[in-house]
């Protein structure tokens, strides 16, 4: 509440959320049928602005910037999805795709809705997520709030250390461009009776791709970057997590992220059981395991182990006070993890267009980042390969004030840097 006594548009979703999330809770059977309206609300469309807004990102096919929006007024553009909602005349545009180049040659698409879509996809997501939030199960850790892949890491490392010695490690063969779209709108039914409601998400489903000038649409997958997607993702696998609970519980433990997820089981025949299990549900959502990514792992000798959100998963031996030799799950970063880091660092120090910027900015720019990968990659087991990339941060940015000093070993730098970098509170990993 500000000065004036007044609710902020922040406040005011959360009430509404508290409201509709009770509903949905007192009554797992309740379909809402008044929610359009609440869409369009200005406070609601305030709040998803202001969330869109903080996410940042690109424009869309409309080529319209956040600063173009800032320039002619928020509020005018406010009024404007409010005014296209209410009259029932919003349309959305196609998502522009765009490819980043992967290290294996391969490109990935990337889906840019335009900053009007993702607004209104945000206050759409807004009102109708604390409707399915209550029916989600706790397997689930991805794109739900309050919740994450820490959490998620921890389910997994305790139920390894509850003699999980098997693991079935599951990959959805490009889940996101197969949703089938008629079994996703049977699902959102069964809560959502509002036919306006379904009428704009199925708009969103159909808005389709652009790509060299030419509009390409499927009846399969979720709209590509929007905000919503990853709900609608959940919607789709929250039959899968339901069935589970129902028939898969006794084979082992699921933790799903998204469209990540590994049981975890006591014995093989567990684990093949729980494979075919994860077979039949996925034939029914008629999705596809990936061939050679979902694989059965087994932990039990300490020879093998998987990577699961951006951590590798293995057990290795331990010892009691009193000599007793056990085994326990050890967590730290993948390797693709820490390639990734490498690359970020590098990319930031090595080019010579990079040399004009001094030693502080350089520290600015990374602190965030090294603070993050900190945060989420720092764990006891992983502490070798931390200090490793801590060397390395400080290596590249030996080689880097060499090359600005004209300097021709870089090596004679070090001590200078590691003051320099004392000196301007440069972060570690470790």
């Amino acid at each position: 509440m500000n000065a004036q006594g007044l609710t902020t548009p922040k406040e005011n979703v959360q009430q509404l959320q508290e409201k509709l999330g009770h509903a949905a809770k007192e009554n797992k059977k309740r379909r809402f049928h008044a929610l359009y309206d609440k869409v369009y609300r200005r406070d609601i469309l305030w709040e998803a602005w202001r969330r869109v807004l903080t996410n940042k990102g690109a424009a869309g096919v409309d080529e319209q910037t956040f600063a173009d929006i800032e320039r002619q007024g928020e509020f005018q553009f406010i009024e404007e999805c409010h005014r296209v909602l209410k009259e029932g005349n919003y349309h959305p545009s196609p998502v522009r795709r765009k490819y980043i180049p992967k290290k294996d040659g391969k490109q990935r698409p990337l889906g840019i809705p335009t900053i009007r879509d993702r607004v209104v996809q945000m206050a759409a997501k807004l009102v109708i997520e604390p409707i399915f939030e209550v029916d989600f199960q706790e397997t689930s850790f991805g794109f739900r709030p309050k919740r994450g892949a820490k959490q998620a890491l921890e389910r997994i490392r305790k139920a390894c250390n509850r003699k999980g010695n098997w693991v079935v490690d599951v990959d959805i063969q490009g889940y996101f461009d197969n949703i089938n779209q008629e079994k996703l709108m049977k699902l959102i039914a069964m809560r959502i009776s509002d036919r306006r409601i379904l009428k704009l998400i199925r708009k969103w489903l159909g808005a389709g791709v652009m790509e060299e000038g030419s509009v390409r649409r499927s009846d399969l997958g979720t709209p590509q970057g929007g905000v919503i997607s990853p709900l609608l993702a959940n919607i789709y696998l929250n039959y899968f997590d339901l069935l589970w609970e129902r028939h898969g519980k006794p084979f082992g433990e699921l933790t799903r992220y998204a469209d990540d997820f590994v049981v975890v089981c006591k014995t093989r025949k567990d684990a093949i059981r729980s494979y075919e299990l994860i077979r039949t549900i996925m034939e029914r959502l008629e999705l596809t395991l990936h061939p050679t990514k979902t694989r059965i792992v087994g932990l039990w000798t300490g020879e093998e182990g998987f990577d699961f959100l951006g951590m590798h998963h293995r057990k290795t031996k331990a010892e009691t006070s009193k000599a007793r030799v056990y085994y326990t799950t050890q967590q730290w970063l993948t390797a693709k993890a820490e390639a990734r880091i490498r690359e970020v660092v590098k990319e930031r120090l090595a080019p010579p267009s990079m040399r004009k910027h001094g030693f502080q900015e350089h520290v600015a720019w990374l602190n965030p980042k090294i603070q993050g990968w900190r945060n989420y990659y720092h764990t006891v087991y992983g502490q070798r390969k931390l200090a490793k990339l801590d060397w390395y941060i400080l290596q590249r940015f030996t080689r880097w004030y060499a090359k600005k000093r004209q300097r021709v070993r870089w090596m004679g730098s070090f001590q200078e840097v590691k003051q320099l970098a004392k000196l301007h509170g440069l972060k570690k990993l470790l």
